[in-house]
């Protein structure tokens, strides 16, 4: 859930620990301080009066300084943060009752010190499945912390592990290719975990600002935001569903190959050793630079290798770079837009249906999600619910095995040539309503995440496609969006995009503009081609209204240039601003969308917002 949507939750005595270090890092200068003190001009009473898009704002401009807040809080050893963090950024743990997070917390207690008398056992065992490399490294790792640790017993101070000490270590487990659980359960074998009061535990997450709580829903809830925030410091560079997805695409032989190097059972089925390793915290970056290739691979090999399965297994082309390290920096880059894009990738109607028609086809297929994300509810398989958690069609769909799939794509009638998955979403997405959902992916042009979302367009119909949904939006207003007038006026030289007749020979004008780049900042041929529409219309003794200009988004300088234009009636859209109006209207008490609220140069869209729901 967005950071946004829980703060609008909550009362202000739980905001309160979050809005503190938020008020703690504005205080000593952050780097976007000029950008904050914009935000904050408007209210006189700092920030506990600034409404919560704004606070959500400020946490953007303050991001690395939140960061490294909490990346201090590691130093203090005895505050379990790796094993509490690693179990409040697992997908779907991201809204929990408080009951639910206290059972997660004692099987992951019970779990670590059941897993540390394992490895204390195969440290000793000459004949345990470690290998004498992997004992070394692990003696080395565990000598070194607790050395580190050491140092403050021995000088009589608190024991903790200072920045300069955990920069070395974490370099150092690094290098020896350990994962995040072969470290904590090293570092949890020098000093012994006790099991925290689960109220205090909340607290202590509470006051370094990870988590909100709600007295009212006794519910805890991590925004989206944070979550990615808290993998970047747990040094996790993807969300699960998207190393389980490529884990996937690998043969069982890799698969294995992988587990033995991080000491996995391999006599687990792959499905479960798949999950083994996502728990284990094996860093990705370090699986696809070393860990997936056959042993003596050529550079030239693993750079084709991991191509083929970006293009072929994940259906990504044209990734960046040509160094191995550049290609895996462009897939985490690519996930992380794909995470932070709110499109569903088949229509939120397409997507219950298909959840209703696996319950039929695959009857334990409810309890399997449950208990992969950990779910407390009894039935989960409801879009809306799963949305709340991140949760979106292709990672459900890739937590099936191949039989049931198979099963599910015949009980369907499923076109069954080609890739199951892909052919799966195609079935169930409602095309308009998926482009409408892609609104402002298509304005920018954004070919990658219109792919990723389901949508197969070429680039040369995407201005097309813009202006052709910007007309179903202005119609789901209310508007007549009159194409045969459009038509009787415009001429070979002239063509408006699109035409909006409000009677009484009064129109107004709506013209698009997709762009790739950031800022759309072409005004002086765009002001050309909009007067020339303007002297169109006035030749045929029309009143406009009203100029509309639809854009992805628009440079200052255009902004600026508008405003010192005295000939056109001309306001500045962005596609996600016009998108959101259309929602509220959706709610709202009007017939057809009250045009008078188009009177900004730029369009503003909390105001529009306010004044639907009145």
């Amino acid at each position: 859930m967005k950071l946004e949507n829980i703060l609008d939750k909550l009362g202000s005595i739980e905001k309160n620990s979050f809005i503190k270090i938020i008020d703690n890092i504005i205080s000593k200068n952050p780097k976007n301080r000029k950008e904050i003190d914009k935000i904050l001009s408007s209210s006189d009473k700092g920030l506990k009066s600034v409404d919560n898009q704004n606070i959500t704002k400020i946490f953007a401009l303050t991001a690395g300084e939140f960061q490294e807040h909490i990346k201090c809080e590691f130093q203090e050893i005895t505050s379990q943060l790796d094993i509490l963090i690693d179990i409040i950024i697992r997908d779907g743990n991201c809204i929990m009752k408080r009951d639910w997070f206290s059972r997660l917390y004692d099987t992951e207690i019970k779990r670590l010190k059941s897993r540390i008398n394992i490895l204390n056992v195969d440290f000793e065992n000459d004949k345990s499945e470690l290998s004498a490399t992997r004992k070394r490294d692990y003696k080395i790792y565990k000598a070194c912390l607790h050395r580190a640790y050491q140092n403050d017993v021995e000088n009589n101070r608190d024991a903790k592990i200072t920045s300069d000490e955990l920069s070395i270590i974490l370099t150092l487990s690094r290098q020896l290719g350990l994962s995040q659980e072969e470290v904590k359960l090293i570092n949890y074998s020098i000093l012994p975990i006790k099991k925290i009061d689960i109220q205090e535990v909340i607290k202590g997450l509470k006051n370094i600002g990870v988590i909100f709580f709600s007295n009212k829903e006794n519910t805890i809830y991590v925004a989206d935001e944070i979550v990615r925030m808290l993998r970047r410091v747990r040094e996790k560079e993807v969300a699960e569903k998207f190393y389980r997805r490529t884990l996937k695409l690998l043969r069982e032989p890799i698969i294995n190959q992988i587990s033995r190097e991080h000491n996995i059972d391999r006599k687990l089925t792959y499905s479960q050793k798949i999950e083994e390793i996502i728990k284990e915290g094996v860093s990705f970056t370090s699986l696809l630079l070393e860990d997936i290739y056959k042993q003596g691979s050529t550079l030239t090999e693993k750079k084709k290798t991991l191509n083929e399965l970006c293009e072929k297994g994940l259906n990504i082309s044209n990734l960046k770079g040509s160094v191995l390290e550049d290609k895996i920096s462009s897939l985490i880059e690519h996930f992380e837009n794909v995470e932070r894009d709110e499109k569903v990738g088949i229509s939120l109607d397409g997507f219950d249906k298909l959840l209703s028609e696996l319950n039929q086809s695959l009857p334990k297929f409810n309890k399997q999600i449950k208990e992969q994300f950990e779910f407390q509810e009894e039935y989960v398989l409801k879009a809306d619910f799963l949305l709340d958690y991140n949760i979106k069609p292709r990672d459900i769909l890739d937590l099936i095995i191949k039989p049931d799939l198979t099963k599910f794509i015949r009980d369907n009638g499923i076109k069954q040539r080609g890739d199951d998955i892909l052919n799966i979403l195609e079935h169930y997405k409602d095309v308009e309503n998926l482009y409408l959902e892609n609104f402002e992916n298509v304005a920018y042009r954004n070919l990658n995440m219109l792919k990723e979302n389901g949508i197969t367009v070429k680039e040369s119909e995407l201005g097309l496609k813009f202006e052709e949904l910007t007309k179903v939006i202005f119609k789901s207003l209310g508007f007549n969006v009159d194409e045969a007038f459009k038509n009787r006026l415009n001429n070979k030289k002239d063509m408006m995009d699109i035409l909006l007749n409000l009677d009484n020979e009064e129109i107004i004008i709506v013209e698009c503009k997709t762009s790739k780049e950031k800022g759309y900042n072409k005004f002086s041929s765009v002001s050309r081609q909009l007067k020339s529409y303007q002297n169109l219309a006035l030749k045929n003794n029309l009143r406009i209204v009203k100029i509309l200009l639809i854009a992805p988004e628009f440079s200052d300088d255009f902004v600026t240039d508008c405003e010192m234009d005295t000939e056109m009636n001309l306001s500045l859209i962005t596609a996600s601003t016009l998108l959101n109006i259309t929602e509220a209207f959706k709610t709202s008490k009007y017939k057809e969308f009250p045009h008078v609220l188009f009177r900004d140069i730029v369009i503003n869209e909390d105001r529009i917002l306010k004044a639907l729901s009145k």
